[in-house]
């Protein structure tokens, strides 16, 4: 009987997993194989179906000069916003932890950007970055007599305008983990340090910061992840221009495959993002491996 009753948890355990398992397989696994598979393939089009061609997609990523770019891009734009979208986070974080009036509207004024539509936090600061009529222009026109300054049109603050938008939008994300994990740390710490006559500083670095690696890690894997995979704000503010030089790695993909449809060369470069992104989660992972302690 206690092996039936085993038996029947054991069931009921499977069948309560089961639809969360189904849609994994459905929507993450299954396209997955099949993208790797689809990336060995010729892309078809109309009657002619698709061919078995090898690694020739492969051939012509390495060699694609448009790919090296974006790619160049991307890595940039994730050493530009991630840093500075986790630091902020920690800052405010910090901040709205403490007591201080109107602390409630302050902590909804940081995370208000999070819950904003992606097209609509592009279309209000494609606003701001408009030549000679934006917000921006109108402050420095006014302020210091600047001319007017096309920042999405020139290549060389293109993509440096966008990696702003980015950190202004997900640094308040970051910060409601942060500020929950401060919110965990017992205050007795904190009390026992200003005892032995540590500063604020010390406290933060000694006490603070490393019980904030745990979500630190994970701020950070998410953080990667979203600088990968960025699409919206390039497609309302710059179009990936002007010649890719706001073109990140998942826009080009989305180029190629709806745009231009090749189906088959847009797997192969979602291949080579998937393998990007596991060795930067699998990286940041060792990295932080002995300076993350769970309580």
């Amino acid at each position: 009987m206690r092996g039936f009753a085993f038996k029947r948890e054991w069931i009921h355990g499977w069948l309560l997993l089961l639809p969360a398992l189904v849609f994994l397989f459905a929507f993450t696994h299954i396209p997955a194989v099949a993208t790797l598979l689809n990336s060995f393939f010729s892309t078809p089009r109309g009657k002619r179906s698709a061919k078995f061609i090898g690694l020739d997609n492969y051939e012509r990523m390495l060699n694609d000069p448009v790919f090296w770019k974006v790619l160049a891009n991307n890595l940039w734009f994730a050493l530009g916003t991630i840093p500075v979208s986790v630091a902020l986070a920690i800052v405010m974080a910090l901040w709205v932890n403490e007591k201080l009036a109107g602390r409630s509207f302050v902590r909804m004024a940081y995370f208000t950007p999070t819950v904003l539509p992606l097209i609509a936090v592009a279309n209000i600061w494609l606003f701001f970055y408009t030549p000679g009529f934006g917000l921006f222009d109108q402050i420095t026109g006014f302020v210091f007599g600047w001319p007017a300054t096309n920042y999405l049109g020139d290549p060389d603050t293109a993509l440096n305008a966008i990696m702003v938008v980015t950190v202004w939008k997900e640094a308040g994300f970051f910060m409601i983990f942060y500020l929950a994990a401060l919110q965990a740390i017992p205050v007795s710490l904190k009390e026992a340090a200003e005892i032995e006559g540590a500063g604020r500083w010390t406290i933060f670095w000694r006490i603070t910061f490393p019980l904030l690696m745990p979500t630190t890690l994970f701020v950070c894997v998410n953080a990667v992840i979203n600088s990968f995979r960025l699409v919206d704000h390039i497609f309302i503010l710059t179009d990936g221009g002007p010649d890719n030089a706001s073109a990140l790695l998942l826009f080009y993909i989305y180029e190629v495959a709806f745009r231009f449809w090749e189906t088959a060369y847009g797997a192969t470069l979602t291949v080579a993002l998937l393998v990007l992104l596991s060795l930067l989660a699998i990286g940041q992972f060792f990295f932080f491996d002995r300076k993350v302690h769970y309580k």
